[in-house]
């Protein structure tokens, strides 16, 4: 028997009631986040900015044509968007059922039980977070050549402590001025490399191969280029840059609660999101390629030279103009795809403090912005800590490489990797959560394509690229010895979550029972 009250739906298995859901919309004792913020622009800013196109193409591109599938790179971008299409699908059906700023995290928690909600919400934390501190590397290693050009040394942490400063002010206020900031460095980035690929295709050496998608799974052959020797590649490589281009684009479905008609609005901007980016990104790695008078001369930069794989070709076809462009949008890139990060790490700290699971003080929001400001503030601080040991790391030892490229191959490469390989593992899980949901809870809905065979199908090929990332994982962490540790990392903030719900279960049933159990209907009864 199902009962309604008081926000609280509840189903009795014998004399135990089991909370099913609580709509935050009937309760007055929660802080809310400012509903109906943000329109369907509102949330692709929000969230394609955390993809960071030109950031994925300027980091990724290069390196999955010099060390992974060479010519194939562009077909890669083609079979990721199509798995994630197929992802999207069951993820889109789950955005229409439950609205909540939780995300995966209380996807998981009605599909699979509170306990792997739990493990999970904790997992995706860690991640989010990690994200931010990996882009803030990234923007502080770019900034700080781009800053002695100009003749002003600077080191990279001071950078990275600025954009953390910044973001932190950002996020503080209302959710509409971080969507404000986020649209303009996205149309920007996304005008600039139009441009690009317009130059590229209409006067560079264009090849079909590169969009053939039998391609995407060759590795890229040893070989010579002008008396060079060109290394030998991996599909696998190639393959998991191309996913790890869209990461971002799942943020969706945490803000929710913030945005105008969500049932709607969500599901279109994953949509608009994973196959325009298939597009785009298809395109532009494309037009890279075609941008170099020989693929072997693309591979040799691309291996020796990978910082400008796109600058060269732009100054030569585009002008210094257009090379000067990329150059400052990927330093604006690089801080607006950390804030997006910044956004959803607080608002999964939010959402866990709203629940009562962490601290309650992080499920606060600001009285007059509606925002979630104390967990906004405690991700910069944690930001901050994570910049500042990697730092001092660097300081005490030496052996490290340029004082220069750690913020780039440690923050900004071994912290994605880390959150990478958490995001793909719950991405997984999430789809089997989808596929359980409908199956128990909503069997009318429970449709051969959209419900099953689609979740399951991207269940499957995720923990394959799962299995890519932790297979090259000594390349991905840029050699680095203990970036296989990173991975034991992720396993542990799982079984942390999982240990503790196990512990509210027994020990504060009340709270176990909230666990990913908190949604708003009340913005969107359609």
């Amino acid at each position: 028997m199902t009962t309604q009250g008081g926000g609280i739906q509840e189903r009795h298995e014998g004399m135990l009631p089991v909370v099913e859901s609580i709509d935050v919309a009937e309760r007055q004792d929660l802080h809310k986040l400012r509903g109906s913020s943000v329109g369907l622009m509102g949330v692709l800013f929000l969230t394609v900015t955390g993809s960071a196109p030109i950031s994925a193409m300027l980091f990724n591109t290069p390196i999955s044509v010099g060390y992974g599938n060479g010519i194939g790179t562009p077909a890669g971008f083609i079979i990721a968007a199509v798995v994630l299409l197929i992802f999207g699908v069951s993820y889109v059906a789950m955005a229409r059922k439950v609205t909540t700023a939780g995300g995966f995290y209380s996807f998981i928690s009605h599909g699979l039980g509170r306990e792997l909600g739990m493990a999970s919400g904790f997992a995706m934390v860690a991640a989010y977070s990690v994200f931010e501190v990996s882009l803030v590397g990234g923007f502080a290693y770019f900034a700080s050549l781009k800053a002695a050009r100009y003749g002003w040394h600077v080191q990279w942490y001071w950078l990275g402590f600025a954009m953390i400063a910044v973001i932190a002010v950002l996020a503080y206020f209302d959710i509409r001025l971080s969507a404000r900031f986020l649209g303009i460095a996205l149309v920007c980035e996304i005008i600039t490399l139009i441009v690009f690929d317009g130059f590229m295709f209409a006067d560079g050496h264009v090849s079909t191969k590169a969009i053939n998608p039998v391609n995407a799974f060759k590795s890229l052959p040893a070989g010579h280029s002008g008396g060079t020797a060109l290394a030998a590649g991996a599909a696998g490589i190639g393959i998991f840059f191309a996913f790890w281009s869209w990461v971002g684009w799942e943020m969706a479905p945490n803000y929710g609660e913030e945005s105008r008609s969500p049932k709607k609005n969500v599901p279109r901007a994953m949509y608009i999101s994973v196959i325009g980016l298939g597009f785009f990104y298809t395109l532009t790695s494309w037009a890279g390629i075609s941008g170099y008078s020989s693929f072997s001369h693309a591979v040799d930069v691309a291996q020796t030279n990978s910082a400008n794989f796109f600058f060269i070709p732009a100054q030569q076809y585009g002008g210094l103009f257009l090379k000067d462009c990329l150059s400052w949008f990927i330093i604006s890139g690089s801080f607006a795809c950390g804030m997006a990060f910044h956004n959803t790490t607080a608002r999964y700290m939010y959402s866990l403090g709203r629940e009562g699971v962490l601290p309650r003080f992080l499920g606060r929001t600001h009285p007059r912005y509606h925002s979630p400001h104390l967990a906004s503030t405690f991700q910069s601080v944690a930001a901050a800590l994570i910049v500042l040991a990697f730092a001092l790391f660097a300081a005490v030892d030496t052996k490290l490489g340029a004082a220069d490229s750690v913020g780039f191959l440690q923050v900004y490469g071994l912290m994605a990797v880390m959150g990478v390989v958490s995001i793909l593992a719950i991405q997984s899980i999430v789809s089997l959560a989808i596929f359980n949901y409908f199956r128990t809870h909503h069997k009318e809905d429970h449709h051969w394509w959209t419900t099953i065979t689609a979740p399951l199908v991207a269940a499957v090929t995720q923990a394959y690229v799962l299995y890519l990332a932790i297979k090259n994982l000594k390349f991905l962490g840029s050699g680095y010895s203990y970036a296989k540790w990173l991975c034991w990392g992720d396993l542990v903030i799982f079984l942390i979550g999982l240990g503790y719900a196990f512990y509210l279960k027994s020990q504060q049933r009340a709270k176990y029972e909230t666990i990913g159990r908190m949604i708003n209907q009340g913005l969107d009864k359609v």
